[in-house]
């Protein structure tokens, strides 16, 4: 799972484009010079955050700039994908699997400077009940969680379960202070290795390395992450050493330009995140099967791929990238089959259907549609694109008030196929009922019960077409050749600043 970074040398643009010049954001002198950088680095991005609180807020654009850097967990991932200890030292479970006693790491504080104990534990997790306005599925199994001393705490859930400490690496299992919850929206306080500094909205926001940092002090003292609202304007950016690199890069047409830049690497990682077409299953015409299959086989989705994304990504035919290990290939449920999909859309009755297309104002979204809209045609249904401002707009109209029948989203959340099928008040509005019983038998069995019973489950949803993954999508980084550390492989929404370095 390693991403795979090339850095080539060039003497001249490709394709007609203009050479690239070095970028020299976060350095004393030009890239080219030699000379030693300073320990600044200014980071491209799109999709900004509209708050600070991710206890309320949904989206990915909060922990993409909090996660593991501002606020920490008991768990993370490293980039393999695999559970490592972060504010627990370790961990044992009882026997019956209900029962976690976590070992604490000592000499830890927040940002304000309270000591992080075990009372921060308990009050941590059992709120998400209380005071969480989204992830509450996910830690519906807790029962309660016991102060055993300032450094032990014990999580006992409702019944085993072998989803849970996975979960715990992602948003809800962070880490608050109890008298630092005040401001969530402005001011987030963790125990992580940088603060907030700045927030200037619509342009950048400013993170600093804390001196009293617990764990190893980031090479990276100052960070800007500055937010881009289209691919040409960060690009540009790149161009003119605005940046030192784009995270997630969106023009993947430039790819071969930025490889052949010697003063340039271009790092291609794997991801968690697939390309959804998001349908409403509780609105016409997708609350019928039949028209959610016929879509399926309307659209030709390695053609899709190679159209809006270059041909840089990976066909799915489930929400299960091939990282999980209930990972099977269905690629072939539904072939393309234009001809099947008008037989089924006559067999519905919806011939000459009309759908409107909400669209997030994201670059992957626009040009993934258009080539949406224009299959769908070919077999005589015509989508009208809104376009929605993300994330405002979008999370407000799609994600919120269900007011849609046609989306498409980047899901990015690792594991994310339970938390879009098993819960019908989620926003795709799939009807669980089938599915939910054979997800809680699969999580209160054996490791191999689990695999087996969430394969059953990735291909129930998939038949049932619940929604269409369009395809697994790339990282794709692109950075001055001299910044390492970079954690190009996109295990969880997080973008990890901490272990970033100037060579």
């Amino acid at each position: 799972m390693s991403p795979t970074t090339r850095t080539l040398a060039a003497t001249a643009a490709v394709g007609g484009l203009l050479a690239l010049t070095a970028c020299t954001a976060g350095a004393t002198a030009d890239s080219a010079s030699g000379e030693a950088h300073d320990a600044s680095v200014t980071i491209g991005l799109t999709g900004e955050p509209v708050n600070f609180d991710l206890t309320t807020t949904a989206g990915s654009a909060i922990p993409q700039v909090l996660m593991n850097n501002v606020y920490e967990g008991l768990v993370a991932l490293d980039q393999d994908g695999e559970l490592q200890p972060k504010l627990a030292e370790s961990w044992t479970v009882s026997d019956d699997g209900t029962t976690y006693d976590f070992v604490l790491e000592e000499g830890v504080t927040f940002a304000n400077g309270e000591e992080f104990t075990a009372d921060d534990v308990k009050f941590s997790l059992e709120r998400i009940a209380t005071d969480w306005a989204i992830n509450q599925p996910k830690m519906a199994l807790l029962d309660h969680v016991e102060v055993v001393s300032p450094t032990e705490a014990r999580v006992v859930l409702q019944k085993p379960s072998n989803i849970w400490l996975y979960d715990m690496a992602g948003t809800v299992g962070l880490m608050f202070d109890p008298s630092g919850i005040g401001d969530l929206a402005n001011t987030p306080v963790g125990t992580g290795p940088y603060t907030v500094t700045e927030r200037v909205t619509g342009d950048h926001i400013s993170l600093a390395a804390r001196e009293d940092y617990w764990g190893e002090a980031p090479a990276i003292t100052d960070v800007d992450l500055r937010y881009f609202a289209d691919v040409v304007a960060s690009t540009n950016a790149l161009r003119a050493g605005d940046v030192d690199m784009l995270y997630n890069m969106q023009a993947p047409d430039l790819i071969p330009q930025f490889e052949a830049d010697d003063e340039l690497q271009v790092i291609q990682g794997s991801s968690n995140g697939e390309i959804l077409l998001s349908l409403n299953n509780e609105v016409a015409p997708f609350d019928d099967v039949r028209v959610r299959q016929a879509i399926a086989y309307a659209l030709d989705r390695q053609a899709i791929m190679d159209a809006a994304w270059a041909g840089y990504g990976e066909s799915i035919g489930a929400m299960v990238p091939p990282t999980d290990p209930y990972y099977e290939d269905l690629n072939d449920l539904y072939p393309y089959d234009p001809e099947k999909a008008e037989e089924l859309l006559a067999e519905a009755g919806v011939e000459g259907l009309s759908i409107t297309f909400d669209v997030p104002t994201r670059p992957y979204a626009t040009a993934v549609s258009e080539v949406v809209v224009s299959q769908l045609a070919e077999v005589g249904i015509t989508a009208t694109i809104a376009s929605d401002e993300f994330p405002a707009v979008w999370l407000d109209k799609v994600f919120t008030k269900h007011d849609y029948q046609m989306s498409v989203i980047l899901a990015v959340e690792a594991r994310d196929l339970l938390a879009t099928f098993n819960n019908p008040d989620y926003y795709i509005g799939y009807d669980n009922s089938e599915i939910a019983p054979i997800v809680a038998a699969a999580d209160a069995g054996s490791e191999e019960e689990w695999v087996e019973g969430m394969k059953e489950v990735a291909e129930i949803t998939a038949t049932d077409v619940a929604s269409l993954p369009l395809f697994l999508f790339p990282n794709i980084v692109v950075a001055d050749a001299q910044l390492g550390g970079i954690a190009g492989n996109a295990v969880t929404e997080s973008l990890v600043l901490s272990g970033l370095h100037w060579n």
